[in-house]
């Protein structure tokens, strides 16, 4: 991290421990918002706590931590949530900017993590086939095949964070830190602006489910269940950035929302092991091995994915349940 950010990102030792919490992040912050806070000191309290969060886990991932790189994307989307949930906080014409810059962040992180994922998946199909039934080089393969991808993606990310745009973002984010713009609603109560923000984000959430679950089943619904979970996901963090302020309701929401966006992101993710294990199939037979134990993997991430499909309209039934939504008057 460049000398003009580290006045307000600093760096902790490297100690290889997780990150802390969302709720453990805002108090080491050190500005914990209270119910009485204004709106925008809340949201703003969650976005300096994002803030550290990703300077820990930058250090982290230069340092090849385990689990670092997954770390600092959940930070980047954290911050990218409380830009998009709060606009009347903080108004998106001066935010816009920084949330692109984010999002590329983002971009960078994911290709990183998504090869360091869909990695273990396969593995752990692997361990399920029966010894007799892996014919040829499998995990030999699947790990010439994926180790190429993640030196690669790894390089390109400590790249982008040497890159003069990494720099500029730090600082774009410092700025709006310590003086931010301020939208309609900064000076209102925190209690009240919170959870509309939050509701407003669970009505998408609501909407993109509705129409995935009334999509044919195939690659229509895949993608529309990746937008629900998208939804889920910044229904999630407004939640968690709520917290401090609406307390006990908003965790167990959020931890709610944090359920479906698991539950559909494994069936996210084994829709791509499932082209992954197809291309692993077409390389072994042009190689002149045998592609018979890719054709299993292939299955096995299909049915695992239908059955994750299924579970998310169910899992949402529940989560939706109004016990969980009435603090977001």
């Amino acid at each position: 991290m460049t000398a003009n950010t580290t006045q307000t990102l600093t760096r902790p030792a490297a100690n290889g421990t997780s990150a802390p919490r969302p709720e453990q992040q805002t108090a080491i912050a050190g500005t914990r918002p209270r119910a009485s806070s204004s709106a925008a000191d809340a949201v703003l309290a969650y976005l300096r706590a994002q803030a550290q969060a990703l300077a820990a886990c930058e250090l982290q991932v230069r340092a090849g931590e385990p689990d670092s790189v997954h770390q600092m994307r959940v930070a980047t989307r954290r911050l990218r949530a409380a830009l998009r949930s709060f606009r009347t906080v903080i108004p998106a014409a001066d935010s816009d900017h920084l949330y692109a810059e984010l999002r590329w962040l983002g971009h960078a992180l994911g290709q990183a993590r998504d090869d360091e994922v869909l990695t273990a998946h396969l593995r752990d199909l692997l361990r399920t086939l029966p010894p007799e039934l892996l014919i040829g080089p499998v995990q030999a393969r699947v790990q010439g095949h994926f180790a190429p991808r993640r030196a690669a993606s790894l390089a390109a990310l400590l790249e982008a964070l040497d890159s003069p745009r990494y720099t500029g973002l730090l600082a774009e984010l410092n700025q709006l830190i310590h003086e931010p713009p301020r939208g309609p609603q900064a000076d209102a109560p925190a209690r009240k602006v919170l959870p509309a923000a939050v509701r407003r984000a669970y009505r998408q959430a609501k909407r993109r489910m509705h129409r995935a679950r009334h999509t044919e089943a195939g690659p229509a619904r895949d993608i529309a269940l990746h937008q629900a979970r998208k939804s889920a996901r910044r229904a999630r963090y407004a939640a968690e950035a709520a917290a401090p302020v609406a307390g006990k309701p908003a965790r167990r929401f959020a931890r709610q929302m944090k359920h479906i966006q698991s539950v559909i992101g494994d069936q996210h993710d084994l829709v791509t092991v499932r082209a992954e294990a197809r291309e692993l199939g077409i390389g072994a037979h042009l190689a002149g091995e045998n592609a018979f134990s890719y054709g299993l993997l292939h299955e096995r991430a299909q049915h695992q994915a239908e059955r994750l499909d299924a579970r998310a309209r169910d899992d949402w039934h529940h989560a939706s349940r109004r016990k969980y939504r009435r603090w977001m008057k």
